[in-house]
């Protein structure tokens, strides 16, 4: 609204399953605006009620893209939607530089309350709050040892795309607010795992979230016990509300071979993105681009190839 991209007949757009449309429809609501939000089945009959509860138009996306899948599929009505209306306007939440921005004050509050941080860990998604919330962090804390966590079949951080269970994490597409230098280690967790993690935060602490902080978690106590003098600071991006009927449902588990007895004690160590075994893995990623982490995997492959045809 102050650069002038919104107005009072402006209709807002964005495409989201959960967190980020909810806040949207919250601010839409208070200042009176019209919102569109285009979703995929992942958005919850409840997350869809709640959105509808506060006046916005949510559209579902029946099928995946071939390529890109839901991600793909879901930006693609959005774009639809724009050339369709004049006066919307697309947030952007993958490219739009506000979103690392807006993280300013969560650095300030963390800062305030716990002091120097040592280690961050949270989960990657349009990349906007671990890469906001690090460059901040990092102007008082230069040392911050930054941890991504993402999950299979997501191309954040190397891997082909594919279907994903674990949803509101990974992408199918690389944000333009995703900066992989921001990054010192990276892991990725499996739904199972995740889901299983959830549980366990929940019995021992009884805060009741969704299964991407239980991702989170599950990596940032790790390194709490390998690190035991450090502050690890835990992003917990979602609630638990939306993952009763999933998460929290024994029958739903079993019936979708996502019940594990017990939580691996360390993850898999990698060299490569490629080299994932779908269960808890790392990578020391060393703030490096995904350009340079590709082209040493392309590099080992040829050499691969040429020792092979050596012999």
């Amino acid at each position: 609204m102050e650069d002038g991209h919104v107005g009072p007949n402006t209709i807002i757009t964005e495409t989201s399953s959960g967190t980020m449309a909810y806040g949207l429809a919250i601010v839409s609501v208070l200042r009176n605006l019209a919102l569109t939000i285009v979703t995929d089945p992942a958005c919850d009959k409840r997350m869809v009620g709640k959105l509808n509860g506060l006046g916005a138009h949510v559209e579902v996306v029946s099928k995946p893209a071939l390529v890109g899948g839901y991600q793909r599929a879901r930006l693609d009505r959005l774009h639809e939607i724009l050339a369709e209306n004049p006066h919307s306007w697309w947030v952007n939440q993958y490219d739009n530089p506000a979103n690392s921005a807006a993280y300013a004050p969560v650095a300030a509050q963390i800062l305030d309350q716990y002091g120097p941080v040592d280690i961050l860990v949270g989960t990657v998604g349009s990349g906007g709050s671990m890469c906001g919330l690090s460059a901040y962090l990092r102007q008082v804390c230069p040392a911050l040892h930054v941890v991504g966590v993402d999950t299979f079949n997501s191309v954040l951080f190397g891997q082909p795309d594919g279907k994903r269970v674990l949803r509101g994490l990974g992408n199918s597409l690389v944000p333009g607010n995703l900066d992989h230098t921001t990054f010192d280690d990276i892991h990725w967790v499996s739904a199972a795992e995740a889901f299983t993690a959830t549980r366990v935060l929940y019995r021992e602490t009884t805060l009741f979230q969704g299964p991407t902080s239980g991702a989170s978690w599950l990596v940032a106590k790790w390194y709490a016990k390998r690190h035991p003098d450090a502050r690890v600071v835990c992003l917990f991006p979602d609630g638990g509300e939306r993952y009763l009927d999933s998460v929290y449902d024994d029958l739903y588990l079993s019936e979708h071979t996502l019940r594990i007895d017990q939580l691996p004690s360390e993850p898999v160590h990698l060299t490569s993105p490629m080299d994932v075994s779908h269960r808890w893995s790392k990578m020391e990623w060393g703030r490096r681009t995904l350009t340079d982490v590709n082209s040493i995997e392309a590099g080992q492959i040829d050499e691969a190839i040429f020792s092979a045809r050596r012999k």
